[in-house]
């Protein structure tokens, strides 16, 4: 599989996750972007036995984007902490069916996550295991369907962007599992990780990388 890498070095790896794959491997037994990752490393370096590569963060199966990984395990521990304080910015570009409340805001609730289910929900504050959920989004452009925006999350909560737009009866664009009443079967999820900046863990530098989304539909449809 070609991936297209966004930056690379000895300590970290960021590259643009293809969407429908998982990031690690799953009970669907598919190939998982951790492992495609480690084979791109022991084929490019020729690095004999197994391949170290950290899993700092996520982002959900059917979602495309920016994604780093650590090559060591000291950058994983210090990429992780970073992500942990939320010191990493992630930028997001979204497709909506529907429109939100208005132009630029901030989205704040309380998530509780179904792990039985894989499935999360908005619920009063003070729910047992619930979480507290920020984002902050704006509106880019509009269409009579939709909106395109803009999400920075100030949280990195499970399933998080597709929850709390949906909550504000404006789903992501092919969301099946959050927007079911307005999407069809086949159409593919419309978020994208944009833009990643993160502290290079051993550099006194801040690492950033963008990816646009593809040239199709529907982000094709905005300017």
């Amino acid at each position: 599989m070609e991936i297209n890498v966004l930056y690379e070095d000895n300590h970290m790896l960021a590259v643009e996750k293809p969407v429908n794959i998982p990031v690690q491997a799953d009970e669907s037994k598919d190939r998982d972007l951790l492992n495609i990752l480690k084979a791109y490393i022991k084929e490019k370096y020729n690095k004999p036995g197994n391949v170290y590569l950290g899993l700092v963060h996520r982002l959900d199966r059917p979602v495309g984007g920016a994604i780093v990984f650590a090559r060591t395990s000291k950058a994983a521990a210090r990429l992780a902490n970073e992500i942990r304080k939320n010191q990493v910015e992630r930028k997001y570009l979204a497709v909506t069916r529907g429109h939100l409340p208005a132009d630029k805001g901030q989205l704040r609730d309380y998530l509780y996550k179904d792990r039985r289910k894989n499935k999360v929900s908005v619920v009063n504050r003070g729910m047992q295991d619930s979480k507290e959920a920020i984002l902050d989004y704006k509106v880019l452009d509009r269409t009579g369907e939709g909106s395109l925006i803009e999400v920075r999350l100030q949280t990195g909560r499970s399933h998080q962007i597709r929850v709390q737009l949906a909550n504000q009866d404006a789903p992501l664009y092919g969301d099946q599992k959050y927007g079911q009443y307005v999407n069809q079967p086949g159409e593919q999820i419309a978020l994208w990780a944009a833009h990643l900046s993160v502290r290079h863990p051993t550099k006194d530098e801040t690492v950033s990388v963008d990816c646009p989304p593809p040239d199709a539909s529907p982000w094709n449809r905005f300017l």
